[in-house]
C-alpha cells in the first residue's frame, strides 16, 4: 500500500497520528496530558472513546477536568450535574491515581459532603450508588471497580494504549467521587482540584 493510501482516520473516526502518541504514554503523568489535550480539542483520540471528541455534555466542564488531569488524575469519565424536568444527574468524576492522591481524595469524604469511592489496585469491587434518574428509572451508577484486573481488561487496554500503561492502571489506584446533591455543578471539580494540588505537596 502507498503511503498516500494509508488510513488517516480508524473507524471510529479519530485520528490514527494522535493514537500513536500514545503507545509512548508509559505514567499517568503522560496519560493525564493527552487526555487534557483531547479535552481542549487538541487531539482525536482517547482510549476507549470510540469517536474523535468529547460528547457535548462534557464540554461545558472539559477545562476543569483537564486540569484535573494535569495534576494526578487520569480521568475516566464524568458528568456534570443536571436537574431537568424527570431526569437528574449527580455530578462525578472517575479516574486512576497514585495511593498519595487516593488518600487525599478519600479524605474529602471526612471534610465535605462529597463522596469518594477508592478502589485499591487488583480490586475487584461492585457496588451501585445511583448518579442518573430517567423519571424514577436508574441509568447510571458508580461503585465498581474499573481497574484491568483480569487479562482481557490489560489487554483492551494495551490494544488503546500500550502494554506498559495497561499494566501501570492495573496497578494503580481506581476512584469514584460523586456530589451526593442532585443537580448541583460547582462543588466537586473545585474541590477534587484542591485535594490534587494537596497531594502534590512535599
Amino acid at each position: 500500500m502507498k503511503p498516500e493510501e494509508m488510513p488517516v482516520h480508524d473507524k471510529f473516526g479519530r485520528l490514527l497520528e494522535d493514537r500513536g502518541v500514545w503507545r509512548q504514554a508509559t505514567t499517568l503523568e503522560a496519560a493525564g496530558e493527552l487526555t487534557a489535550r483531547w479535552l481542549e480539542g487538541g487531539s482525536s483520540y482517547q482510549p476507549g472513546h470510540f469517536a474523535p471528541g468529547s460528547d457535548n455534555e462534557t464540554k461545558p466542564i472539559a477545562t476543569a477536568l483537564a486540569e484535573l488531569n494535569r495534576h494526578g488524575l487520569f480521568t475516566k469519565e464524568s458528568q456534570p450535574g443536571i436537574r431537568d424536568g424527570a431526569a437528574a444527574q449527580r455530578e462525578y468524576v472517575t479516574g486512576f491515581c497514585s495511593a498519595a492522591t487516593a488518600g487525599e481524595l478519600l479524605a474529602l469524604s471526612t471534610r465535605t459532603e462529597l463522596v469518594t469511592v477508592a478502589h485499591a489496585p487488583g480490586e475487584a469491587s461492585s457496588a451501585a450508588i445511583p448518579v442518573t434518574l430517567a423519571g424514577s428509572e436508574v441509568t447510571t451508577v458508580l461503585g465498581s471497580s474499573e481497574n484491568p484486573v483480569e487479562e482481557e481488561q490489560i489487554r483492551d487496554w494495551a490494544v488503546e494504549t500500550n502494554d506498559a500503561l495497561a499494566l501501570l492502571l492495573a496497578d494503580s489506584w481506581y476512584v469514584e467521587i460523586l456530589d451526593p446533591l442532585w443537580g448541583r455543578n460547582d462543588v466537586l471539580l473545585p474541590a477534587v482540584l484542591q485535594a490534587l494540588k494537596r497531594a502534590e505537596q512535599p
